[in-house]
């Protein structure tokens, strides 16, 4: 396989997992997080450049510890899980820039994972995105009804008698392996856009939640695919091309359904004469 048909193997691979955890995301209202956590990993890719060990490794760590800090402070009276998202948005990318300044001889060209490079990923990479995007749909497929239990009546979980912190971790980890094995390629600052982007867009379009986790990750492998065949054509950078394509369809998705939604009422305008007739014909 040419590094180009393993790029857009990737490419649609990390799609398809970006749209089906971002479906979780979008609909536990997760985004800010994932946004934060797509941020305050860079330090750990630093961190992995500098002692010379893989990258995303360092990202998975620097990622779990975060999650750790993410929780304390939003347990922290008067505080919450958005305070704990933009302090640790700010304050990883941070150190992650001073961690690079500190070190300016790194051998690997660490701003690479800001904005990814997916004509070098590895087949180990995308081995990984395989193995992360199977236990996510096993995960949705054994676990799903839980999860959309916990998610819209969090009330009605706990009576239940169901404890929501487990769901809640899960969500999570599945939140970080996205990023992490989403960042070689279309980098950390971006993966957010892969992320929220089509799950967004197949909740404009979707009549339910089982339609949106189909449309979704179809939405985010269309998002990848169009993105690298946009970047070799254009010659520019896969990363941004694939998280503005992502970001098109959410926009084609928000034009379909405002088109939809001012037909609706002309077509119930145009039945009410008819109706009014036959009233009158009675």
């Amino acid at each position: 396989m040419g590094y180009f048909e393993q790029a857009l193997l990737a490419a649609v691979l990390i799609g398809t997992l970006s749209g089906l955890v971002g479906t979780l995301v979008v609909l536990r209202q997760r985004t800010f997080f994932a946004q934060a956590l797509t941020h305050a990993t860079f330090p750990g890719a630093v961190g992995a450049a500098i002692l010379g060990v893989s990258i995303p490794l360092g990202a998975a760590v620097a990622s779990v510890v975060i999650v750790g800090v993410m929780t304390m402070i939003g347990r922290v009276e008067r505080q919450g899980k958005q305070v704990a998202s933009g302090i640790l948005l700010t304050a990883g990318f941070a150190l992650g820039v001073l961690l690079q300044g500190l070190n300016p001889s790194l051998p690997v060209k660490v701003d690479s994972y800001l904005v990814g490079s997916i004509l070098t990923v590895s087949s180990t990479d995308v081995a990984l995105v395989a193995i992360v995007l199977a236990c996510a749909v096993l995960t949705i497929v054994f676990l799903g009804r839980q999860i959309m239990f916990s998610t819209f009546d969090v009330n009605g979980f706990r009576a239940a008698g169901y404890r929501e912190w487990p769901i809640e971790v899960l969500t999570l980890i599945l939140v970080t392996a996205t990023v992490v094995t989403a960042m070689p390629a279309v980098g950390a600052i971006l993966a957010i856009a892969l992320i929220a982007a089509p799950a967004a867009a197949a909740r404009l379009v979707s009549r339910t939640t089982s339609q949106m986790f189909i449309i979704a990750p179809l939405l985010g492998a269309l998002a990848g695919l169009a993105g690298v065949l946009l970047s070799r054509s254009l010659d520019v950078a896969a990363g941004p091309a694939i998280a503005l394509s992502a970001v098109a369809l959410f926009l084609l998705a928000l034009l379909v359904r405002r088109l939809v939604a001012s037909r609706r009422p002309c077509e119930a305008h145009a039945r009410r004469p008819q109706r009014t007739s036959l009233r009158l014909m009675s």
